[in-house]
């Protein structure tokens, strides 16, 4: 276990392995004078039987606590009211992190967006969420907190958007009911590598094309950006048959409300791949419009003929969230960011530090192929 103390520092990125390094420097830490904080004690998670649409089951996460998650904004949220602003840098006025103020020199970069959140409520983001809009189309690529009335802040983003560098917006709205599938949240979370999240982002689109009839898969081939052909209409259709579209989301919905889950484990084609568990019923209802749109388009883009997975398979998935490496990232008095390396499986662990919290947030465990292979 040990505290991040780099510094990060950026240059405009001018190709794919520039662009790499810097978002490896940024997300190596946040500041100098970060310390670590205790962690709080896990909750204890019992997986429940799964609910099962074609390929993919979600096998719902149920705790022995809950926190009172009331006090959060999402993005989703905070966009919509206009309370959080998204803006290339370079067009604001300047970054603050904690302790330090930076005036940006240059323009805008590739791995680097500004955020300000000026409601009275902090925000919460997570990995694998999409802003869409200013030069490219950018992914969340790691979970954080953002305290009330923030100023701008640096926020750490990989671009899933490789075909335009030209400004469409002044500011970056959210792709809403859709957030970065696992295979795209994996390079980014994991890897920060910006070449991995194109890599993927890139046979996503493909794969989906492959699963259209020829006159969309044709539109879907045509553009390089992640967001476009998940708004495609007919790409909308096909991952609503799968899940029976807002009328089956509600019913997944209700299930996992019904069952005081406060989480899911994903399994596709029979294969544990991911489980996300919050802090709350309240927490994963918010997020799970979004979330069941991504373990959809995974499931859609890999199609196997694998066995139903068994509840001790996910059970055993969840139960271990500890590992040979830990490497941890604070912002102190605002959050606490783990992450845990194991055998074939990284465990990244968001907990709130603010007044009267201290309790973990959000858990994302993720299943490392060779290369991702499998995906």
């Amino acid at each position: 276990m040990r505290n991040s103390t780099t510094n990060p520092h950026f240059g405009i990125a001018t190709g794919a392995l520039r662009i790499a390094a810097a978002a490896a420097i940024f997300f190596a830490g946040l500041a100098a004078n970060a310390v670590a904080a205790p962690a709080p004690e896990q909750p204890s998670l019992k997986v429940l039987p799964p609910i099962v649409r074609g390929n993919l089951a979600l096998f719902p996460v149920v705790a022995d606590r809950s926190s009172d998650s009331s006090m959060f904004i999402t993005l989703d949220e905070g966009i919509r009211s206009g309370q959080v602003v998204v803006s290339e840098l370079g067009d604001n006025r300047g970054i603050v992190r904690p302790g330090v103020h930076v005036r940006p020199r240059g323009g805008a970069e590739v791995n680097r967006l500004v955020l300000e959140n000026n409601s009275r409520k902090p925000l919460l983001l997570l990995a694998g969420e999409i802003v869409t809009g200013g030069k490219q189309d950018r992914v969340i690529g790691a979970d954080r907190i953002v305290p009330p009335d923030s100023g701008p802040i640096d926020l750490g983003v990989f671009c899933v958007e490789p075909g335009r560098w030209v400004g469409s917006s002044a500011n970056f709205g959210s792709m809403g009911n859709q957030m970065a599938q696992p295979s795209v949240r994996i390079p980014a979370m994991a890897e920060h590598n910006q070449q991995s999240v194109w890599d993927n982002v890139r046979a996503s689109n493909e794969k989906m094309a492959a699963a259209l009839p020829a006159p969309a898969a044709a539109e879907v081939q045509s553009t390089t950006s992640y967001a476009k052909v998940f708004s495609n209409a007919e790409v909308a259709a096909t991952l609503n048959a799968e899940y029976g579209g807002e009328s089956g989301e509600l019913a997944i919905s209700h299930e996992l409300e019904q069952k005081g889950a406060v989480g899911v484990v994903v399994a596709i084609d029979g294969q544990i791949q991911w489980a996300d568990v919050f802090g709350s019923t309240d927490l994963l209802v918010r997020y799970l419009p979004k979330l069941v749109q991504s373990y959809v388009a995974q499931a859609v883009t890999e199609r196997g003929k694998g066995a139903a997975a068994e509840i001790r398979d996910a059970q055993d998935f969840l139960s271990n969230l500890g590992g040979g490496r830990e490497v941890i990232e604070t912002e102190p008095g605002i959050f606490r960011r783990s992450d845990v390396t194991g055998d074939g499986y990284r465990v990244f662990t968001l907990t709130a530090l603010l007044p009267k919290t201290a309790y973990i947030v959000h858990i994302a465990k993720m299943r490392q192929f060779d290369r991702l292979a499998r995906f």
